[in-house]
């Protein structure tokens, strides 16, 4: 078993939680308001600086020009779909301009973001993939429960964002990255205790985000 599979299993009950989530079943089935759908983006948007900051300090410190390439190509094309996404749905949901850039944010929202910036401090290969693998794969995971594309709800705003999430090259980024992920895996304890600890954070915010945007 690699490294990512043993973090995964040991924060299993908040990994099929957030996996299995009455958000995403509402999603899937396309009977997700307006009013949560809305709260949730305006909230998941503001990940999207320190995200994007992840990614690069990925190409700065990938030990390889392939893996720096891969991470480059995956930086573009979250720059361009993902981001026309948010800012499509924004314009159907009528988001004003000072929600979309300021708005006032959900402490699980403060907490991911500390989180992200946090791995992003150290400079640290294997933390920052930690942070990144989790945010990747169990969106993957979710989104795989949606099935193939005709049995997705039929407004673009659920299944647009389904389809971001579920699709042939979206599913081989996440099997490198967690490829990746072992084979940069430290072997000193305390290195590897400050990666599982990232990893495991990582996954219990990813549910309790899910569970603020239902409660909003």
């Amino acid at each position: 078993m690699g490294f990512a599979e043993e973090l995964r299993n040991g924060c299993s009950a908040d990994w099929d939680a957030a996996a299995n989530h009455e958000f995403v079943d509402r999603l899937l089935d396309g009977t997700l308001t307006d009013s949560i759908l809305r709260h949730y983006l305006v909230q998941d948007y503001q990940f999207c600086d320190a995200f994007t900051a992840l990614l690069g300090q990925a190409v700065a410190s990938a030990p390889t020009l392939q893996s720096r390439l891969v991470f480059a190509r995956v930086l573009g094309g979250f720059a361009s779909d993902e981001n026309t996404y948010f800012q499509d749905t924004f314009d159907e949901l009528a988001v004003p301009e000072a929600d979309r850039v300021a708005p006032l944010l959900a402490a699980v929202t403060r907490d991911f973001d500390a989180l992200m910036r946090s791995a992003l401090a150290t400079r640290s290969y294997p933390e920052v993939l930690a942070v990144l693998l989790v945010a990747e794969w169990l969106y993957m995971d979710w989104a795989a429960r949606a099935g193939a594309p005709g049995a997705w709800p039929a407004q673009a705003k659920h299944a647009e964002w389904i389809c971001l999430h579920n699709n042939p090259e979206y599913n081989t980024w996440v099997g490198w990255l967690k490829a990746e992920f072992d084979a940069v895996a430290p072997s000193h304890l305390e290195a590897r205790g400050r990666v599982a600890a990232a990893f495991t954070e990582a996954v219990r915010l990813e549910r309790a985000f899910f569970d603020a945007a239902m409660a909003a």
